[in-house]
């Protein structure tokens, strides 16, 4: 199983004691946690974010380049989840799912762009619902959402021609890449 990203990590020569008293709660026990403080819906329920931060989705060797690359790309990502409402339920995407990131993969792809060739990266969507992270299933996103956000990173990303969709449950994959 893996390790938390969000415990632990206090350097050892701050001489600090470190008290984590929610350390063992899981995402699903933290909400119920977190509703029964009155804590508002918007920030009990928005979508888990790891600890190190953007560096678990970035691939191999990290870089400024990379992350500034995928700060876009996933920002567009999100964007489209809050803005696009399923017709069914009235709720948004964004709420329909349990988490959704974007993840740089170090790899290049021969795309085109006008008139020219480009040889740019590759990112990954990944939206899961699940009810307790231990276990999720890909959110079946509708194909004209996804056809709207690979547009939009493509277009708007500059260094990014290429953007695929993880469609892997929990188990046998994670949530996350890293």
């Amino acid at each position: 199983i893996k390790s938390h990203h969000n415990v632990g990590g206090l350097p050892e020569q701050l001489g600090l004691k470190l008290l984590e008293p929610l350390r063992d709660l899981f995402k699903d026990e933290v909400r119920e946690l977190g509703v029964a403080l009155g804590l508002p819906r918007d920030m009990v329920y928005r979508h888990p974010f790891p600890g190190p931060g953007l560096g678990v989705r970035i691939l191999g060797e990290i870089k400024r380049e990379y992350a500034l690359l995928l700060q876009r790309a996933d920002a567009i990502f999100i964007e489209e989840l809050r803005n696009t409402v399923d017709e069914k339920t009235g709720k948004t995407w964004y709420d329909l799912t349990s988490q959704a990131f974007t993840v740089f993969l170090p790899v290049k792809s021969v795309g085109v762009m006008g008139d020219g060739r480009t040889y740019d990266y590759v990112v990954a969507l990944r939206a899961v619902v699940t009810s307790d992270f231990m276990t999720a299933h890909w959110a079946e996103l509708p194909y004209d959402l996804l056809g709207k956000v690979s547009n939009r990173i493509i277009n708007e990303v500059r260094g990014i021609n290429r953007v695929v969709y993880d469609i892997s449950g929990k188990p046998p994959a994670t949530i996350e890449w890293e």
